[in-house]
């Protein structure tokens, strides 16, 4: 039942002011003894082990970037190479103390937090359960060569491992931690912790917030890290994605066994510099960025400043944290300050910056403080860390010349690229858990079953809409099956739970699921999208819902940068079960009803499916939500209480699917095809009926259904037989699907063809109000009249508006 939280009036009118609480800033203090007993003299070194490690590897690639060589090996590095030369302690510090249950998602500089972490992480494993994860791994390829670099023991075999596969994945080698297809600012390795690394200015944020999001509501251990840059601040989704984890709802709706607020830290590793631009007292005003903490919850999101030059401070700091994130009490924020000696790129030569600043920096570097501290305190001499050095050195000689080398570490084929986009592997194993959803109980269910699954009764009659199973039903019969049966899906967006989502496709899911698989979002398109893609990395199956396509805007490198992306860029080792739900609508002018099919068609990654009908709304989400990979599901707002209109019989009631990609023809004809994407299907049939009662003309009314992928031999099959095609969709016509679809036809079907394909689209302008849609949207006098002008004369045809070739050339030159 609907949980209601009651706003009182008196309450939020009374007079008070706001206590914010104290943020600490560089606070930690070093104690030796404490320090023992943490982590031991031994750790203690590691650390500075593992901090040259990282200066050695970076200052390589460096090296290599800026002349083409380093320690007498020869290459030429064609990919970037973002450098945190400086940052090491900041590193270190942070993956010390995490487990491999613990996640870090990083920036495009993230060579130092792949590496600090597997170090940290490989270190905790059992020597069989290390070796084990390393021979798994894509099928021993990358241990084999890892073998070859020289080892005596387990350890040194994992630190091969580990350096290997990150140096051979910057080089874009198939043996790389993600077959090359990461690269240097993707780079991951996901059993240690080490997950996907951003290329986007605080692309990790809502990423990490999903995967904090995949834990909570599944209840798996460890937190989750994002780690971002300073100027990341000024980019909206991080915003987005500190609101999405700090709602109030997981502490006064979700059950208390459900955990509290997801375990995330937003970590900023502040340099000062966003590339060239300094944030601090130039391109930000916060002054002390774990400020900004206060502005989000009573807590100040416990926000802290922490000396990142001292990885002591840093460790010491994530520990705490890690406590209160453990506790639901998050979401935390953690201002680590830090410098970065190397540019921006190897390209960059820091003119934005002056000597003087880098040399106060250099003299705090925290590898020479870091020795001079460990050596003051008698736990390691000048000497240790000279002799660590050259080993690490001769050792990473070795490991860039075998990364290095074309013919015993290959780079993977252009089909292999072409594969690995999506994985087409519907879910099995999840179906088995244990579910949480009492069907036969669910109101929704007992009041669908009374209703008539067919636009017609058995007497042919139209069926009121009352007593009519409608598209919107057919969602949701697809929604709690799966529900049902996977324990991992959650569902999230605006107006999702008690009101039963904007346009009640919903309704009924209250009733049936605990807040933590069912919730309202804040208006955060970028956090909603975003979240979904780090839940669907981590394993779980997601659905976002953006109520009006027209938001798509606002999300839109979660659709295009991440969602479509990320199966391909690790090389499908990650899957991507994510359906992200997006209304076309209509009635509400220019900015809440645009068809925007092409922008998700032209990314590479996407899958993208439209139902026209009931049938098919249930059949293709089924689909969709049995599948594990990214589907952007359209539906249209015109269609939500539609009854079914072809399948005899009507709905069916059981569990079926839509079989991916292949049209459907829903009226068989003889001398002109038809195809149609979304609600036009409606107007095309009544063409069709227009064509066959004045003109004689038998048309085969075709509905496409799928964007991507796209199965053409029902289509082409229609046209030979033939020889017309006319396309059409409610998005606006210049750059729409159909042009590429026609472009296809005509190319598959040339010979075929008695006359040009044509397409009938909405206007090439901003959409009007409601009262003046039918001027915008295709009408089925708009198709007839086209047919007549462009395809074939319709005898005695007088056409009502203007589809001639002059009309489409004047429109092209006005840019409508």
């Amino acid at each position: 039942m609907t949980k209601s939280l009651t706003v009182d009036p008196a309450k939020v009118r009374a007079s008070g002011k706001i206590t914010i609480p104290d943020i600490p800033i560089n606070q930690y203090t070093f104690d030796l003894d404490t320090e023992v007993g943490r982590y031991g003299k031994d750790g203690m070194v590691q650390m500075l082990h593992d901090m040259i490690a990282v200066r050695t590897f970076e200052s390589m690639l460096d090296s290599i970037k800026k002349t083409g060589g380093w320690q007498g090996v020869e290459y030429n590095h064609r990919g970037p190479a973002h450098l945190g030369i400086g940052q090491e302690a900041a590193y270190v510090g942070q993956s010390f103390v995490l487990t491999p249950d613990d996640f870090i998602f990083g920036s495009h500089r993230s060579h130092g937090e792949i590496l600090s972490k597997s170090f940290s992480a490989a270190r905790q494993y059992e020597d069989a359960d290390l070796e084990a994860v390393m021979k798994g791994f894509l099928d021993g390829e990358t241990l084999g060569l890892a073998e070859e670099i020289g080892y005596e023991n387990l350890r040194e075999l994992s630190e091969n491992f580990i350096l290997f596969g990150t140096l051979a994945e910057i080089f874009a080698r198939k043996a790389g931690f993600n077959r090359g297809m990461g690269g240097s600012m993707h780079a991951f390795f996901q059993p240690f912790g080490s997950m996907p690394n951003n290329a986007i200015v605080g692309g990790s944020a809502p990423i990490a917030t999903g995967a904090a999001l995949y834990k909570r509501i599944n209840r798996k251990p460890g937190i989750v890290v994002a780690n971002v840059g300073d100027a990341a601040l000024g980019c909206g989704p991080v915003w987005e994605a500190i609101q999405l984890a700090s709602m109030d709802q997981y502490r006064t709706l979700w059950r208390e066994e459900d955990g509290g607020n997801p375990p995330i830290m937003y970590n900023f590793f502040n340099n000062f510099y966003g590339m060239g631009g300094q944030t601090s007292g130039e391109t930000m005003g916060y002054d002390v960025l774990a400020r900004v903490g206060a502005g989000v919850n009573p807590e100040a999101m416990h926000a802290e400043r922490v000396d990142g030059i001292n990885p002591l401070a840093v460790a010491d700091a994530v520990t705490r944290k890690k406590k209160i994130l453990e506790e639901g009490r998050g979401p935390v924020l953690m201002d680590t300050l830090t410098y970065r000696f190397s540019g921006h790129s190897p390209s960059d030569a820091s003119s934005y910056r002056d000597k003087a600043e880098v040399d106060l920096w250099e003299e705090v570097d925290c590898i020479k403080t870091y020795s001079e501290l460990l050596i003051s305190n008698g736990l390691v001499s000048q000497g240790d860390i000279d002799d660590f050095s050259a080993k690490f050195t001769e050792k990473l000689t070795k490991v860039l010349v075998l990364a290095s080398d074309d013919e015993k570490c290959p780079r993977v084929g252009p089909e292999y690229v072409e594969n690995a986009m999506f994985s087409n592997t519907p879910t099995g194993a999840m179906e088995e858990g244990e579910s949480e959803i009492t069907l036969e109980d669910n109101p929704r269910i007992k009041a669908l079953s009374k209703k008539i699954r067919s636009s017609r009764d058995e007497n042919g009659k139209p069926v009121s809409k009352m007593k009519m199973f409608q598209f919107r039903d057919a969602l949701f019969e697809a929604m709690i099956h799966r529900f049902s049966v996977d324990p991992t899906m959650a569902a999230w967006g605006e107006e999702n739970r008690d009101w039963g989502g904007a346009f009640a496709v919903y309704r009924g899911l209250t009733e049936a699921l605990p807040y933590r698989r069912l919730f309202n979002s804040p208006i955060s398109e970028a956090a909603i999208v975003g979240a979904g893609v780090g839940y669907a990395i981590c394993g779980g199956r997601a659905v976002a819902e953006l109520m009006y396509c027209d938001f798509l805007g606002r999300s839109g490198d979660e659709v295009f940068n991440q969602m479509a992306k990320w199966q391909a860029m690790a090389a499908g080792l990650i899957k991507m079960p994510l359906v992200l739900r997006v209304s076309v609508g209509n009635k509400y002018g220019a900015q809440h009803s645009q068809d925007w099919t092409a922008l998700t068609a032209h990314i590479p990654g996407l899958k993208v499916y439209f139902p026209a009908t009931p049938t098919d709304a249930k059949g293709m989400l089924n689909l969709a939500l049995h599948g594990t990979d990214p589907v952007v599901f359209f539906e249209s707002q015109q269609l939500y209480d539609k009854g079914e209109d072809f399948e005899e019989g009507g709905v069916p009631e059981g569990y079926y699917e839509t079989p991916e990609g292949e049209p459907a023809i829903r009226r068989e004809g003889k001398d002109i095809t038809i195809a149609t994407l979304g609600a036009t299907l409606y107007r095309a049939l009544e063409a069709a009926d227009i064509l066959e009662e004045k003109y004689g003309m038998s048309a085969e009314v075709i509905d496409l259904r799928f964007v991507c992928p796209l199965n053409y031999d029902k289509l082409i099959e229609s046209v030979k037989k033939t020889g017309r095609l006319l396309l059409s969709s409610d998005a606006c016509e210049r750059g729409s699907v159909l042009q590429d679809v026609a472009q296809n036809v005509q190319s598959l079907a040339f010979d075929a063809l008695d006359a040009p394909v044509t397409i009938v689209g909405s206007r090439n302008t901003v959409i009007p109000a409601a009262e003046l849609e039918k001027t915008f949207f295709p009408q089925p006098e708009w198709m007839i009249d086209a047919i007549h002008e462009r395809i074939v004369p319709l005898p005695g045809h007088t056409p009502t508006t203007n589809q001639t070739e002059g009309e489409l050339a004047r429109r092209n030159r006005l840019g409508i």
